[in-house]
């Protein structure tokens, strides 16, 4: 990643649901292609940009509704990085989630939706104990990558995560190499694996000295 341009205003910003539309815009693209939406949504079915979208929409609403953060990251007035931050005290179940069950099904399809709460809980289990921060979604425009905007966005949020007594780290994962190592080269380590299809996703964390 090289530097950011010294002439672009680039701020971090707490979002609200008014910028909903853009956050779906921004991690639609971000997640597409990867390989974790294309085994969990089916790319080799029709209907498979429809279901990324509505996953999407609905993950962006449930974690306004439960009060959960998500962070933006602004360059010039434009919305170009997103992340949605897990709290530790507020720890999303999508199995219990049941409206948000209900409108997976009716939009993303029945199949789909039980992938995606069967991939959540693997993830959920192999992170350590219940008090840490996780990151079920993150992403960076595709026009504004290279840029050491996501090293940036990923900064921003565990600064956030440690203004909380509570947490003990951040939880991630990803099915790409080439984000397996920005990872890694931010600090964090792997913590398990899980198998989806014919490929690995790597579960990761980075902790922090935990509250006496």
């Amino acid at each position: 990643m090289t530097d950011t341009a010294e002439c672009e205003q680039v701020e971090v910003v707490r979002l609200d649901p008014a910028a909903t539309t853009e956050a779906k815009v921004i991690l639609y693209h971000a997640y597409r292609d990867e390989p974790t939406f294309k085994y969990l949504f089916d790319s080799s079915r029709a209907g498979y940009d429809q279901r990324v979208r509505a996953t999407i929409r609905e993950l962006i609403d449930l974690h306004f509704a439960n009060g959960q953060d998500v962070i933006g990251l602004s360059v010039d007035n434009k919305l170009v990085g997103i992340a949605l931050v897990g709290s530790p005290t507020v720890r999303l179940n999508l199995a219990e989630q049941f409206n948000w069950r209900i409108r997976m099904m009716l939009t993303a399809g029945l199949s789909s939706t039980r992938r995606y709460i069967e991939y959540h809980t693997q993830v959920k289990d192999a992170l350590p104990g219940t008090e840490h921060h996780e990151l079920p979604l993150m992403g960076v425009d595709a026009s504004h990558q290279r840029k050491g905007y996501g090293r940036m966005l990923l900064s921003a949020v565990e600064k956030l995560c440690s203004e909380n007594p509570r947490s003990c780290g951040i939880g991630l994962d990803t099915g790409n190499t080439r984000y397996l190592k920005f990872y890694e080269s931010m600090g964090y380590n792997k913590v398990g694996e899980i198998q989806l299809g014919e490929f690995t996703e790597t579960v990761l964390f980075k902790p922090r000295s935990c509250p006496v």
